[in-house]
């Protein structure tokens, strides 16, 4: 027995005790393969899900790296049982493969008889496929490659996908760096990517994924469709890549709801794509109107559900998925694993902060007491009311203000989710608000004045989640989110850790009604940067109102 800082439990769920001096390296190291699930103060409760062993595989961890992490760090022994299952999880991944065939075209094959005849025993697989060619391999409708990745991964069965990619067309595409140069883990996020064909890679939010996204696009050489969140984001994309590639604002076309532009770099808007005219997707001709080389999707964890049904059909294309988490809340993780491809890179915040190249953190969960006129209110609320009235509580506005003032002079930015709530804190705060009907012309005018530090203070909905380059916020204060979001909450701590010029340490405080939905949500939001490493010190919002240093 040792005195590791790990319980394995032989239901697959792993205890962390988190003031254990090794807890640190040891979360580090259980990070590809186990999901967080919960994050209360001491231990941490991690759970060894076949996605996270697939995903882990297909990074190129095997099952011994697995095992030999869960035995180094157990307190006690590891159930045998687990270390088998582990292993035998694993070795399910490439056991079936996709490949091309001079003269079928794409075929499944496998390296164990009795798995190919049990997944062609499906109902699901028996339309995908055609004639059976010898004992191990079955010839695949090509349109199909798509389709029978995402059917075999629900059978337990996950397909490594080696059938190759079209080149697409050619187009002139390098990097331009004068000045800077690619971070060591950008360009192995690359090779990962490239190496693998499609796929997936995993970046903290600062930490630079539109440089990836350039240097995959440098290293295709071909025609690239980049799918984005936002008219904004698309404006951003385009920005960096004029100023980091040989490519000029003429070669670069937007797709959006105001611009209809292909060119053989084209930026789209999730949004466009999935309008729907009588019916209809109206827009899905962009992804035929030429022949793609590379296909980018930016803040892949938010691809919405129609573009999965478009992109089963484009596994032909390389595809890249960047993100900072792979979490989703719609539960599809693993249409992201079969369709955009497996985790290729993920680098753990903390590694990368401990290298300088996003700010340290500072997390602080300030919990307000209601009033007992506001208790009472909360109590005989409607239950689909009740997350409403505690996180839009008025005492949070006072305690808003008492931060904002705390940070006087220091780029601050006040997130939330309720448009009435964000707009009495802008009046309250002398600070503008951007939120879904604000213009975008009038939205970059206000990040730009917020950049140029003309604005030190701005109010700002979740239309400022994503895919918003702010690098000078320092502060962020949020308000209300969307229930127990932990990539939303993700993605707002993103918006603070851009390295900062004067190496200043950023602050994210959540504000949240104590005794109430909104503490419980907040405990759910917070589980993914808990396994980031991030601690959240919780103070009494009475303290911050005093004055007292939090």
């Amino acid at each position: 027995m040792s005195d590791g800082p790990l319980i394995v439990q032989s239901d697959k769920t792993l205890l962390l005790e988190t003031a254990h001096p090794l807890a640190d390296e040891c979360r580090r190291v259980i990070a590809p393969f186990a999901e967080l699930e919960r994050a209360p103060e001491h231990v941490h409760t991690y759970r060894v899900t076949p996605l996270g062993l697939w995903n882990a595989r297909a990074a190129g961890h095997d099952a011994e790296q697995v095992v030999d992490a869960l035995v180094t760090y157990s307190r006690y022994p590891v159930p045998h049982a687990l270390l088998v299952d582990v292993a035998d999880t694993m070795a399910r991944y490439g056991r079936l493969t996709l490949s091309k065939h001079p003269v079928h075209g794409l075929v499944l094959t496998s390296t164990d008889r009795p798995v190919l005849e049990e997944v062609l025993r499906s109902k699901k697989i028996v339309p995908l496929v055609g004639a059976r060619l010898d004992p191990d391999t079955v010839a695949v409708h090509p349109s199909e490659r798509g389709q029978i990745k995402q059917v075999l991964l629900k059978l337990g069965w996950p397909a490594e996908d080696l059938a190759g990619y079209v080149d697409g067309e050619a187009h002139p595409i390098e990097l331009d760096q004068s000045g800077w140069s690619l971070r060591p883990y950008q360009q192995q996020a690359v090779e990962g990517f490239w190496h693998g064909g499609s796929g997936v890679v995993v970046l903290p939010c600062g930490a630079g994924k539109t440089l990836v996204g350039a240097a995959a696009m440098a290293t295709a050489k071909a025609t690239t469709l980049i799918l984005v969140t936002n008219t904004v984001s698309a404006r951003q994309w385009k920005h960096e890549l004029v100023k980091r590639t040989s490519l000029t604002e003429d070669e670069i076309g937007e797709y959006s709801g105001t611009r209809k532009e292909i060119r053989p770099v084209t930026i789209a808007t999730y949004q466009v794509m999935t309008t729907k005219r009588k019916g209809v997707y109206s827009h899905l001709e962009v992804f035929d109107s030429r022949d793609w080389g590379l296909i980018v999707y930016d803040e892949v964890h938010l691809l919405p559900a129609p573009v999965f049904k478009f992109t089963a059909d484009l596994q032909a294309r390389r595809r890249l998925g960047l993100t900072a988490t792979l979490v989703r809340e719609d539960g599809r993780e693993g249409d992201v694993f079969s369709l955009i491809g497996p985790k290729r890179f993920d680098a753990p915040w903390k590694e990368i902060e401990a290298q300088g190249y996003i700010a340290p953190a500072d997390c602080v969960e300030v919990r307000v007491t209601l009033t007992d006129s506001e208790r009472l209110a909360y109590a005989t609320a409607e239950p689909e009311e009740r997350y409403r009235f505690c996180a839009t509580t008025a005492s949070k506005r006072r305690v808003t203000q008492a931060l904002v003032e705390k940070h006087r002079g220091i780029p601050t930015l006040v997130i939330g989710q309720y448009i009435d709530q964000l707009d009495e804190l802008g009046e309250a705060l002398d600070a503008p608000v951007i939120k879904g009907e604000t213009s975008n012309p009038q939205r970059e005018k206000l990040f730009d004045a917020f950049r140029n530090g003309e604005i030190t203070v701005l109010v700002v909905s979740k239309v400022a989640n994503f895919s918003i380059d702010l690098p000078e916020a320092t502060i962020a204060i949020q308000v209300s989110g969307t229930f127990g979001s932990r990539q939303e909450e993700a993605q707002r701590l993103g918006r603070v850790l851009r390295p900062k010029a004067d190496g200043h340490t950023a602050h994210f405080y959540s504000v949240v009604a104590r005794d109430t939905i909104d503490q419980d949500f907040a405990a759910h939001r917070q589980r993914f940067l808990a396994e980031q490493g991030y601690a959240y010190r919780i103070v009494d919002a009475d303290d911050v109102l005093a004055g007292d240093d939090v």
